[in-house]
C-alpha cells in the first residue's frame, strides 16, 4: 500500500509520546466535565436506569473505536483518524470529516475556557474571559513546546481524574456496604423512588443523545499515534482495553451515586459527586470536586489545541487547507496550525461574552450533532474498505471489527436513532438541524475546492 500524502507529512513529526501518555490521552479525552457535572441532567431525566442509558451509549462508542482500531491497523500513519474516511470513501468523505472534527473542537476549547474560568473565578477577582484567555495562552504555549510537554501535561491531568473517581468508588462502596450507620439505604434508592425506571424507558434510550456525548473523545489516541514510537497495533488495542475500563469508572460511579442518593435529589447542574460526598460526610466535597472538575476542563482544553492543530495539519497535507499549516517547528510541531486553531478559540471566548445568546449560542447548537455525523461517515468507510480487503491482509490484522458486518450496521443504525431522537427531542433538535446546516455548509466547500484544483501531492506537502 503507498503512503498517503498524510502519512508522508507525519513523518516529520516528533515521536515522542510514550505508551503512558497515550494511555492517559485516551482516558482524558473522555473523562470530563461531562461526568462530574453534566451527569446530573442524565441522572434527573432517566432516573437510576441511567445507568442503561450509559452502558448502551459506551456500547455504541466501543464498537465505533473497534471500527477505528481496525483501520489503524489497516492504515498505519493516517495522522488522524479522519483520513480513515478519506481512505475509505474518497477525498470529499476526508475533506468533510476533517473539517467537521476541526470545528467541532474548536468550539469545545472555547467552552472549556470559559468554564475553567468560571471555576477560577471564585478564587481569582477576574472577569470570566480575561481567565478564559489567560487559560488558553498557558495551554497554547505548553503545546508550542514540543509533542512531549502535551503528552506530559495530559497526563498528569488525567491521573489526578482516574485517582479521584477510584478514590469515589472506594469511599462510596465502603459507605454502601455499612462502614457508616447513616447508609440504610444503599441499594432500595434503586427502586424506592417510582422504581428503576421511574419516566418510563423511552427516557431511558432518549437520555443517549445527551449522555453519548459526554463519551465522545476516545479517538483523540489515535490521532496520537501518528507522534508515538508503538505500533498503530498496540494503539488499537490499547484504545479499546481503555474504553472498557472508562465505561466501568462510568456506569460504577453513576451507579453508586443513585444508591448514595435518591435520583429526585439530585438538581441538574450541581455535581451528583459533591452531593453524593457531601451526603457521605467527606469535609470540603465542593473544594475538593471544584479542583477535580478544574482539572477535567484544563485536560480538555489541552487535548482540544492539540487536536485542532493535528487534524489542521493532515488536512493541509492534502490541500484541503493552507500549506502554510503544514511547516514544523525546530521542536517539530506544527506551530502555525496550533496558532490558528487556538486564534479562533480565543474569538470564541470572546464571542461568548460579547453575544452569548445569539453568535456564540449559534456555535454551541452547530456542533451538537457533529460527532455522530463524524461517527457515521468513518463506519460507512470501515464497512467499504473492509470488503476491499484481500484475504491475506485480512488474516494479518491483529484488531478486527468483531461479528462484521452486522455490528458495523448496527452502529450506524444506532447512530440514525439517536439523531432521529434528536429530531423529535425539542431541547435537541435545534442542535440537530444547525449541525446539519453545518454539515452542508463543509460539502459546499468542497465542491467549491473541488473546483479550485487538483490535491496536493505527497511532496509538496512534505516540503511546505
Amino acid at each position: 500500500m503507498s503512503p498517503t500524502p498524510a502519512a508522508t507529512a507525519t513523518t516529520g513529526l516528533a515521536k515522542s509520546l510514550r505508551s503512558r501518555h497515550v494511555t492517559m490521552i485516551s482516558i482524558g479525552g473522555i473523562i470530563g466535565a461531562g461526568l462530574f457535572v453534566g451527569s446530573s441532567a442524565a441522572i434527573s431525566a432517566a432516573g437510576p436506569a441511567i445507568t442503561v442509558s450509559y452502558l448502551l451509549a459506551g456500547l455504541v462508542i466501543l464498537l465505533v473505536m473497534r471500527m477505528l482500531g481496525e483501520m489503524a491497523c489497516v492504515n498505519p500513519g493516517a495522522g488522524s483518524f479522519t483520513e480513515y474516511a478519506r481512505i475509505g470513501l474518497g477525498n470529499w468523505a476526508g475533506f468533510v470529516t476533517g473539517w467537521l472534527y476541526w470545528y467541532f473542537w474548536v468550539v469545545v476549547v472555547a467552552i472549556e475556557a470559559i468554564a475553567g474560568a468560571a471555576i477560577i473565578a471564585q478564587w481569582i477577582p477576574l472577569p470570566d474571559w480575561q481567565i478564559g484567555l489567560a487559560l488558553m495562552v498557558i495551554l497554547t504555549v505548553v503545546n508550542l513546546m514540543s509533542t512531549r510537554s502535551y503528552g506530559e501535561f495530559e497526563f498528569w491531568f488525567a491521573s489526578v481524574k482516574v485517582a479521584a473517581i477510584i478514590a469515589f468508588l472506594v469511599i462510596a462502596a465502603g459507605y454502601l456496604i455499612g462502614f457508616t450507620p447513616e447508609s440504610e439505604q444503599g441499594v432500595r434508592n434503586l427502586v424506592a423512588h417510582g422504581g428503576f425506571m421511574p419516566r418510563g424507558p423511552i427516557a431511558v434510550l432518549a437520555a443517549i443523545t445527551t449522555v453519548i456525548f459526554s463519551l465522545i473523545g476516545a479517538e483523540i489516541a489515535i490521532i496520537a499515534a501518528a507522534e508515538s514510537n508503538e505500533s498503530a497495533r498496540t494503539i488499537s488495542r490499547l484504545t479499546v482495553t481503555i474504553l472498557l475500563r472508562i465505561l466501568l469508572f462510568y456506569v460504577g460511579s453513576i451507579a453508586l451515586i443513585v444508591m448514595v442518593i435518591p435520583w429526585t435529589d439530585i438538581q441538574p447542574g450541581i455535581s451528583p459527586f459533591v452531593m453524593a460526598m457531601e451526603r457521605i460526610g467527606i469535609p470540603g466535597a465542593g473544594l475538593i470536586m471544584n479542583v477535580v472538575v478544574l482539572t477535567a476542563v484544563l485536560s480538555c482544553l489541552n487535548s482540544g489545541v492539540y487536536v485542532t492543530s493535528r487534524v489542521l495539519f493532515t488536512l493541509a497535507a492534502h490541500g484541503d487547507a493552507p500549506q502554510s499549516m503544514v511547516k514544523l517547528s525546530a521542536s517539530k510541531v506544527p506551530v502555525r496550525a496550533i496558532l490558528l486553531g487556538s486564534s479562533l478559540g480565543y474569538g470564541a471566548v470572546i464571542t461568548a461574552v460579547i453575544s452569548p445568546s445569539v453568535v456564540f449560542a449559534f456555535l454551541l447548537n452547530t456542533s451538537g450533532a457533529i460527532m455522530l455525523i463524524v461517527y457515521a461517515i468513518v463506519a460507512f468507510a470501515q464497512i467499504r474498505q473492509r470488503r476491499e480487503l484481500a484475504p491475506d491482509v485480512l488474516r494479518t490484522l491483529s484488531v478486527r471489527m468483531w461479528l462484521f458486518p452486522y455490528l458495523s450496521w448496527a452502529v450506524i443504525a444506532a447512530i440514525v436513532a439517536v439523531l432521529a431522537a434528536m429530531a423529535f427531542t425539542a431541547e435537541l433538535a435545534s442542535q440537530l438541524y444547525a449541525s446539519v446546516f453545518c454539515t452542508l455548509v463543509v460539502l459546499l466547500a468542497y465542491a467549491a475546492r473541488r473546483r479550485s484544483g487538483p490535491a496536493v501531492s505527497p511532496a509538496a506537502a512534505a516540503d511546505a
